[in-house]
């Protein structure tokens, strides 16, 4: 494979996760790119408005190609996890509209210099903080599949849609009585699995009929 190939290549899954990530959030609502449906707050807005800043900061500032794009979110002083939502007064067009310009950015990156190029991550320690171009994007493409993965979760939760991409939805059936049988045989083989674990643990820590303790049991006693 050439260099030009390994660039087309890696170009292509970047752009393909990128369009994955977006189209989870149309059709929504304010409230429902914005809702957080984890623990941890999750949200759809959240995640392209931090993949933004990824583009920016690893096909930009690390080859000495500053955006001039604010990302006050990413400054000293800001709040933790302040790139992960978007607040009332950032409308999502504009989350988008960065994003967008963000990948416009990286492309330019990606298309002028050779992938061997050298750069340096700002944000690393000085002592390692070279990274290829080639590594630099490899990163950001396993980035942004990683959270278009998290997207395709948030949004079937929310209304079961599913998929890649509009018209690709890459599962074997639309049928919900299929999907609710399929969930259910899921469900039962999960609840066997524990089943059949608990009675190895019980068997593997019981005691022989002549009273002595299991070995398991013995364990347990010198970690306690």
């Amino acid at each position: 494979m050439t260099a030009s190939d390994a660039r087309t290549d890696l170009h292509s899954y970047l752009r393909s996760a990128r369009d994955a990530l977006l189209w989870k959030l149309d059709g929504l609502s304010e409230y429902e790119v914005r809702r957080p449906l984890t623990p941890t707050g999750t949200n759809l807005l959240g995640l392209v408005k931090h993949l933004a800043g990824v583009e920016l900061g690893y096909l930009g500032d690390t080859f000495g190609r500053p955006s001039g794009e604010p990302l006050p979110w990413l400054d000293e002083g800001a709040g933790t996890n302040a790139d992960m939502w978007a607040t009332a007064d950032e409308p999502r067009e504009q989350v988008l509209a960065l994003y967008r310009r963000a990948w416009a950015h990286a492309d330019a990156t990606i298309v002028a210099l050779p992938l061997d190029t050298v750069g340096r991550v700002p944000w690393w320690p000085a002592d390692r903080n070279e990274v290829t171009l080639h590594h630099a994007v490899v990163r950001v493409i396993a980035d942004t599949n990683r959270h278009a993965g998290h997207a395709d979760v948030l949004r079937e939760l929310m209304d079961g849609a599913v998929g890649a991409r509009p018209g690709d939805t890459s599962v074997p059936s639309a049928d919900e009585a299929w999907w609710e049988d399929y969930r259910n045989r899921l469900e039962q083989a999960a609840q066997e699995a524990e089943r059949r674990a608990g009675r190895a643990a019980r068997i593997g820590g019981g005691g022989g009929g002549d009273g002595s303790e299991g070995e398991g049991e013995r364990g347990r006693d010198r970690r306690e």
